[in-house]
Formats: structure tokens, C-alpha cells, sequence
């Protein structure tokens, strides 16, 4: 028996960011409209693969109808860096050739998940960066835009607010921390419904294979280039047959440092652990010892799913090898 007749079940599962997510700062028409986005990437991204497509085209999929979205911090719905401007970045895996593909501080791209696959597929190289990146892109067909078109009356509302109140707190802080600590104290203390706003998606396909991939608009405010995780290959994307594909949403710096996509499959090859157990992990465990907030969305060879997260919700859903369907957007929603 082949091994693609061995192999027919398919899964996927998506998130669309992390944070302090409660209901009671959710109106019903906000949740109604995340869950009924997320479920149209989910099934765009599951048609694909029901469809005999690939892992890859499948989470590239799932992730473009989140970036088109203003709901959430990627393309369209990105947020601005200090400058006021968007600043984009995306990668995706291949967990069949461990082929990789990432873009980072791009702004003319309609879809920067589209073009960390022209990096991984038409390029011997696995990131570019800004006009670099953009060119490639033009280049290589794929559609781009002015930077207005990232523009939204909410994101930019978000920075002014964030921005003149920081600068009111840190001119009049006298402690000894350093301005960067002082500026995420503050934003945590008044601004606690900020997310990590991320989109990433991770599939099974009918020949076995897996993939993840993950877009972002990055963090409101940043500054002086600042690239997070996203686009760092082993840290918020990473993807290999052998033990599972990981797209991550969180407080960038600290999935760097901890390498957090490739620890889940280290601690499942080395440990012998579940793609659940390993996430958890590093999850629940390894990131909030750091003091790193966020979660990831995980999914094993097997079409076994894990979306751990520390933080009071994220957005997710998935579908099962079973074909289940599941949305969930705060921490007391369990599948």
C-alpha cells in the first residue's frame, strides 16, 4: 500500500492572537465576528487539504483570510510602528524538506505570508528584508500595494493612544529601571487588553506532510527596525515531518531567546514527549518562568493538535482528523 492511501486524514488549526482576551470587554458583535472569521480561514485552509492540496497551500490560505482582515495584526489589519508606519512580517515551513521562507520589516505586499513562500520556493535564501524583500516580491508576481493600504482608523487610534501616554509616564519616572522595562510596565498596568497580535496557521495533509506558517503586523509602537519572532526560523515558525509544525503568538523577544518553536519538537524527539506535553512545556512551563506571554498552535505527523497559551485567551480554532470543528477564543474554552 502506498503511502498516500495510508495516509488519508487530514488537520488544521489556526490562531489569530494572544493576550488579555475576556468576555467582559468583548461585545457579542466583536466575538461574533472573530469566530465567524476564524471558522472561513479554518475551512479555507481544510477544503484545500479535503481537496488532495498541500499542507503549504493550505495554511498559506487560512493565513491570507486573516490578513485580509482588519480584525487582526496582520496585513490589512496590522498595527504601526512609533513612525506610523506598518511594518510586515511573515515565514513559512515545509515539514517535508525543512525548506523555510521568511520576509521582515516589508510594507508594499499584499500578502507577506505569500511572499516568505516565494523566499522559500524561488530563492536560495530562507529571509529578506524590507525594499529587498519587496522587490523580490514584485519581481516574483505577486500583488503589491501602497502602505495606505494597511491603514486603519483603529490601529492608528491604538499607537496615538499608547504613544502619548508612555511618553507622560516615562518623562516623570524616576526609578531605576531601564526606559524599556518602564515603557512595558506601563502598557501593562493601563492598557491590559492588549494582544499579541499574530496570525499563524499549521496543517496535515493527505500525503503526510505538515507545514505551519505565521503573518504579523508585529507590536504597536515599536521601534528602530524591531523584528520579533515571526519571521525567525525555530523560534515563532517551524516545521518537520519527524515530530511536528509550530506557529507561535507571543512577546516576541522572549520566543527568541527560547527558541520556542523548535524546543516543542526537541522535547518531543529527545524526551519522547506528545506534540501536547511538549508544548505544554514550554508553554505553561519554560515561557512564564521567563516571564514571556503568549501560546502557540501545534500539530504532529499523526494530525494530533495542541494550542496551549498563558495568557487569559487566544484566538484559535481548528479541525481534526475526525473533521470536529473547533472555535475558541477564551481560556475557559477547552475543545
Amino acid at each position: 500500500m502506498s503511502a498516500f492511501a495510508q495516509q488519508s486524514k487530514v488537520a488544521i488549526a489556526i490562531h489569530g492572537g494572544a493576550g488579555t482576551i475576556l468576555r467582559e470587554n468583548m461585545t457579542a458583535e466583536r466575538e461574533a465576528e472573530y469566530r465567524a472569521k476564524l471558522e472561513e480561514a479554518l475551512k479555507a485552509g481544510h477544503d484545500i487539504l479535503e481537496e488532495g492540496g498541500t499542507s503549504l497551500d493550505a495554511v498559506v490560505a487560512a493565513i491570507q483570510i486573516m490578513e485580509e482582515s482588519t480584525l487582526f495584526n496582520a496585513g490589512k489589519g496590522a498595527v504601526f510602528t512609533n513612525d506610523g508606519k506598518n511594518e510586515l512580517d511573515a515565514a513559512i515551513m515545509d515539514g517535508k524538506t525543512r525548506n523555510a521562507g521568511a520576509v521582515a520589516g516589508i510594507s508594499t505586499v499584499k500578502s507577506p505570508v505569500a511572499a516568505a513562500r516565494m523566499v522559500m520556493e524561488n530563492s536560495p535564501h530562507v529571509m529578506m528584508i524590507g525594499a529587498g524583500a519587496e522587490q523580490f516580491a514584485s519581481e516574483q508576481g505577486l500583488e503589491t500595494v501602497d502602505p495606505s493600504y494597511f491603514y486603519t482608523d483603529r490601529r492608528f487610534e491604538q499607537l496615538e493612544k499608547i504613544r502619548n501616554t508612555e511618553k507622560s509616564q516615562l518623562d516623570h519616572d524616576g526609578d531605576s529601571k531601564s526606559a524599556e522595562d518602564k515603557r512595558q510596565g506601563y502598557l501593562d498596568k493601563h492598557f491590559p487588553d492588549r494582544k499579541f497580535g499574530t496570525v499563524g496557521a499549521v496543517a496535515l495533509d493527505q500525503n503526510g506532510n505538515i507545514a505551519a506558517a505565521t503573518s504579523t503586523g508585529g507590536m504597536t509602537n515599536k521601534r528602530y527596525g524591531r523584528v520579533g519572532d515571526v519571521p525567525v526560523i525555530g523560534a515563532g515558525t517551524y516545521a518537520d515531518n519527524a515530530t511536528a509544525a509550530i506557529s507561535a503568538t507571543g512577546h516576541g523577544e522572549y520566543f527568541i531567546r527560547s527558541v520556542v518553536a523548535h524546543d516543542i519538537t526537541a522535547i518531543m524527539k529527545y524526551q519522547n514527549k506528545s506534540v501536547q506535553e511538549a508544548a505544554n512545556t514550554v508553554v505553561k512551563d519554560k515561557l512564564v518562568d521567563m516571564g514571556g506571554g503568549g501560546g502557540v498552535i501545534a500539530i504532529d505527523g499523526e494530525g494530533n493538535i495542541a494550542m496551549p497559551f498563558n495568557t487569559k485567551g487566544m484566538y484559535r480554532g481548528s479541525i481534526d482528523t475526525e473533521g470536529k470543528v473547533y472555535i475558541g477564543i477564551y481560556e475557559d474554552e477547552q475543545p
